[in-house]
């Protein structure tokens, strides 16, 4: 039996933050303890943290290194290694990647198939070449004409477990400020100004014929498969009621303090980016996360577009009094996890897996403090 000590050590409980040790065997936590431990053996932590591994739910970045610059495709099996460097290096050891499916311009990533993505995943687990372990986020473009098409790689895959409905359809939701995302469009995709308009004028044409017919099939796989199911960008009451009538589980990224009340009352998860915290509000000029976590309106962070801003949006939170640190820990670990029903992880309690964290807090010349991940455990196996 393979068994592992981890002591002095700052335990992030559930409730409370305890000084002591943590007993892994066989991958699992087998028991934790407060004070001082007499076993000789064992990884000194030296005070840092330890925390239990990050479940990140919504994370572009694979995306990003399968297209690191418009039109440029990248090696997948380079593109996976290098994410899953990023992720782990980030505190992340279960990683839901979020792959997006559906695009009308032929030239997108996400107007691409996926076949050889999900088989490089595969192959790269088999072979034990990934820190993190590797779920898959379906993110369905709703007004697409090829969306559900480009959907069929992933039907019945074991590593699915979730599915949000996207619809970015300029003038509504998280575009319902057109020059926001006329900026986004033409910076990152590089988009000229011309093309801009004309997808705009055609935008609403998709949405008409497709959005409706889409999400009722995406509703309705869910709904069969037992598939985690998130509505995104909710911006008013009405889209929350639509999201929570079709059983979604979560609301990603709303737009207003309205919505995210709304999805509060009705019992749906509310996810933020992590950037957002990090940053003080959101890129797009919608709703900050933080107002929503001090109206009790906040319950799962993603890292979103930036990996290290999962522990670094956790210890602002923190640092600006708007949550302890085992509440701002709980968003990117326990609650994610019970969100995908992933009842295994995500907290430090005997019986579930060692997913582990090492997390210092250097001090830095200007008087503030940088969380540093020093260590990454998953089962009990160093990662980090």
């Amino acid at each position: 039996m393979s068994s592992a000590v981890f002591k002095n050590a700052r335990m992030v409980l559930p409730g409370e933050v305890v000084q002591g040790s943590l007993h892994v065997a066989d991958g699992r936590i087998d028991a934790l303890s407060g004070g001082a431990t007499s076993a000789l053996q064992g990884i000194d932590l030296g005070g840092d943290y330890l925390l239990p591994g990050l479940v990140e739910v919504h994370t572009d970045n694979f995306e990003r290194h399968l297209m690191p610059r418009p039109k440029v495709q990248w090696a997948e099996m380079p593109a996976l290694l290098a994410h899953d460097a990023e992720i782990a290096a980030a505190g992340i050891t279960t990683v839901l990647d979020a792959l997006g499916v559906g695009e009308a311009d032929v030239d997108s990533l996400r107007g691409s198939a996926w076949n050889r993505v999900l088989n490089t995943i595969d192959i790269c687990t088999e072979r034990n070449l990934l820190r993190a372990d590797h779920h898959l986020h379906v993110r369905c473009e709703l007004p697409a004409p090829n969306t559900i098409d480009l959907f069929e790689p992933f039907h019945g895959h074991p590593r699915l477990s979730l599915i949000s409905l996207m619809d970015h359809t300029p003038g509504q939701r998280q575009w319902e400020n057109i020059e926001q995302a006329r900026t986004y469009y033409t910076g990152k995709k590089g988009w000229s100004s011309e093309k801009f308009e004309r997808q705009v004028e055609h935008a609403a044409t998709l949405q008409a014929q497709y959005a409706e017919p889409h999400r009722a099939y995406f509703v309705q796989y869910c709904r069969t498969h037992g598939i985690s199911l998130a509505s995104h960008d909710d911006t008013t009451v009405a889209h929350v009621e639509q999201a929570h009538a079709e059983g979604a589980a979560m609301s990603e990224f709303p737009t207003t303090l309205a919505a995210a009340q709304a999805a509060h009352e009705r019992g749906l998860l509310t996810v933020m980016g992590g950037p957002n915290v990090v940053r003080g509000g959101s890129h797009s000029g919608n709703v900050a996360a933080a107002d929503l976590a001090r109206a009790g309106f906040l319950d799962i962070l993603s890292s979103d577009y930036v990996p290290g801003s999962l522990m670094s949006a956790v210890m602002r939170l923190v640092h600006d009094e708007v949550l302890t640190l085992p509440q701002a820990v709980a968003m990117v670990t326990r609650n994610p996890a019970r969100a995908c029903g992933m009842a295994d992880r995500g907290e430090l309690a005997p019986g579930l897996r060692a997913d582990l964290v090492q997390v210092h807090m250097a001090e830095l010349p200007c008087g503030g403090q940088q969380a540093v991940v020093r260590g990454v455990w998953r089962e009990g196996q160093r990662v980090l």
